[in-house]
């Protein structure tokens, strides 16, 4: 497990002729050591039907693997069983909680949650600043970061982490600049390769490229291919072509999404022979682009969508509702924003790209299967700067205007609502697993089950979630 052979380590598992709950919390710990988390809720239901009691170690366990997913519903079922089997939270499972929440979409859920828990370690702080601060709470994540102080838990070199990041998603310059001076002067903590990301993040976002360039330069460690990336990314959003370069040469380890910045930067110059000689590198050096995927959660299942994909059982009646969306939104004025798709095509093109993205084919589904007034979730798996931020903004003025639904858009960037994932794949239709229980509670047991003549209360009552 612990060099990657998560196959091999899971038929030596499986012909083990007794399996205790060490034995299991090692090949779940392995899966989520290595990014595979449908794995992790895999063995975990295989686990339960062996009769074998969890502990907290493997909840700790689970309930990243849920977070890392993204899936509100698997959340909830997980949650509840923890508090059937009466889990006690210590802090390791509180910020778990309340990490696993943020991530799901549920930052309304993460906050009850982290009110409701212990609160005397500051890795339970920081989860409920990073929670808020991937989902563009700034102003939040910074009266948390002042709270925690006034109850006398010291902030860590993590806890800034988080508050540079909120910074940087809101374009608090100053902020910013302020908590890391506290950091170093008050604090004493010396600057990690994190924090200097993060504000060159920051910086870059706002513009600020000779101050990042500067920052770079009074590094006390060496950049790595983090500091770089973050740079040019901000090239790219404010048109830097020859600092984009040099950034570029700076990266020894290049991934596909390097080279698309870089390629997008060329295509907003109108340089197709400069995108076109990055695109022939990739391919000589064996490069090739991640294919973006939206995905959505409905009942018991998670629909995936690519771009313009026909593959849904659905598709008929999804491209249905995506042309009325289309066609009542620019009778209120929308106009597509057709200078984010950058290919040298007729200006219909660009407009027919923008229209059958993967994250509208998902808000699509997403309306045809909610009522006007629910919460639309949508995830993606892939970072790509400035085009899904408009394509975003576009989902969400479509949605929210037309049908008054409320739009959480989660991927790897950030927009006005949006949630940090770590982007994964997920499959067409995920399975869910079902509850026994009658009565729903957000996943959690209902107050009127009982267990060997002892009420099991449902512990989320009391931190404000739905009643029993």
């Amino acid at each position: 497990v612990k060099s990657g052979e998560c196959d091999i380590a899971k038929k030596m598992f499986d012909k083990m002729p007794v399996r205790d709950v060490v034995t299991w919390n090692t090949i779940i710990g392995g899966y989520v050591k290595n990014s595979r988390f449908h794995d992790v809720l895999s063995v975990f239901r295989g686990m339960l039907s062996a009769k074998v009691e969890p502990d907290g170690f493997t909840f700790a366990s689970v309930v990243t693997g849920c977070a890392r997913l993204g899936s509100f519903c698997n959340a909830k079922w997980v949650h509840g069983l923890m508090v059937e089997k009466r889990v006690e939270l210590n802090y390791i499972l509180s910020a778990a909680l309340v990490d696993m929440y943020a991530k799901c979409g549920r930052i309304d859920v993460s906050k009850r949650v982290f009110e409701s828990v212990v609160r005397d370690h500051v890795s339970v702080w920081n989860a409920m600043i990073n929670g808020l601060a991937i989902h563009g709470l700034a102003l939040d994540a910074t009266a948390v970061f002042s709270r925690m102080e006034v109850e006398n838990v010291l902030p860590d070199s993590v806890s800034f982490i988080g508050i540079l990041k909120a910074c940087s998603h809101c374009g608090l310059v100053e902020v910013g600049r302020k908590y890391f001076e506290m950091m170093q002067n008050r604090f004493l903590i010396t600057p990690q390769l994190e924090h200097y990301g993060t504000m060159i993040d920051l910086l870059g976002r706002a513009g600020h490229l000779e101050e990042a360039c500067s920052v770079i330069k009074a590094m006390s460690v060496k950049p790595d291919v983090v500091i770089w990336r973050a740079l040019l990314s901000a090239c790219r959003i404010h048109g830097k072509k020859e600092l984009g370069e040099f950034a570029i040469a700076n990266i020894s380890r290049h991934e596909s999404g390097d080279f698309v910045l870089l390629s997008n930067m060329y295509c907003s110059f109108k340089n197709w022979h400069g995108a076109e000689r990055v695109r022939q590198m990739m391919k000589i050096k064996g490069v090739r682009k991640k294919r973006g995927k939206s995905w959505i959660e409905f009942g018991n299942s998670i629909h995936q969508f690519n771009a313009a994909d026909q593959s849904h059982a659905e598709t008929k009646a999804i491209y249905r509702v995506l042309e009325g969306l289309m066609q009542r939104a620019k009778l209120e004025g929308f106009t597509p924003l057709t200078d984010l798709v950058l290919m040298d095509v007729s200006e219909e093109e660009k407009e027919e790209n923008l229209t059958f993205h993967s994250e509208k084919l998902a808000l699509a589904y997403g309306v045809l299967k909610s009522s006007p007034g629910s919460k639309i979730t949508i995830s993606k798996n892939l970072q790509t700067a400035k085009i899904s931020q408009g394509i975003a903004r576009d989902a969400k003025r479509m949605g929210s205007s037309l049908y008054k639904h409320q739009l959480i858009h989660l991927g790897l960037w950030h927009a006005s609502i949006v949630l940090n994932l770590e982007g994964q794949e997920v499959p067409a239709a995920a399975s869910i697993p079902k509850r026994n229980d009658s009565v729903e509670c957000l996943g959690h047991v209902a107050a009127s089950k009982r267990a060997s003549g002892l009420t099991i209360n449902c512990s989320s009552c009391a931190s404000g979630f739905t009643s029993c």
